[in-house]
């Protein structure tokens, strides 16, 4: 419990991060959004607390985790993929714990995500239906150059598609790296 408690306090940023992502996780399950009102926040008090501890280069330093947690989602967002405030909670990650933390967590993000995504399909019992639209899908992105077109493309398609609250996979990756790599103790 000694040991807990002190990795607790030792790394209360990761702590952080950790309650953030559990409430997002939660929210999303429940209505399918990760809220402005818990990213914008996230990335600004991340900005804020590195200034405070590091001065510019912590800034700079958080800005970068930023820029990668946003560009690693941005493009899946962009042809409809995932929703904006996915894109927005892996960018707070970087704002909080740095660009090579948040390289990781989105690896194994991306791993539970493909996992509860297949798990979804099987138990659905239309594993034809989603591997058509995948196929589908792969088509467009080599044959529609223009990325508009392509969310508009996706937009459409949306309401036919049963959808992955991706905070979820991103709360249990990101969580499960924290846990393997021992930053929670």
């Amino acid at each position: 419990m000694e040991t807990l408690l002190q990795g607790m306090t030792e790394n209360w940023t990761v702590w952080f991060v950790t309650a953030v992502l559990i409430v997002a996780a939660v929210i999303d399950g429940a209505i399918l959004k990760v809220p402005n009102w818990l990213t914008f926040p996230f990335i600004l008090c991340g900005w804020v607390h590195w200034t405070m501890q590091d001065g510019v280069s912590g800034l700079g330093w958080s800005l970068l985790g930023t820029v990668v947690g946003m560009m690693l989602l941005l493009v899946l967002r962009n042809v409809g993929g995932m929703g904006a405030g996915d894109v927005k909670l892996l960018a707070g990650v970087g704002a909080w714990l740095g660009t090579v933390v948040t390289l990781w967590a989105f690896a194994a993000t991306a791993i539970v995500g493909g996992v509860m995504a297949v798990i979804m399909i099987l138990a659905s019992g239309q594993w034809h239906k989603h591997f058509a639209m995948a196929h589908q899908i792969l088509h467009e992105w080599k044959t529609v150059r223009n990325p508009s077109k392509l969310a508009t493309i996706a937009r459409e398609r949306k309401p036919t598609m049963t959808l992955l609250p991706y905070g979820i996979p991103m709360a249990i990756g990101s969580i499960a790296y924290f846990a393997i790599a021992g930053m929670l103790l």
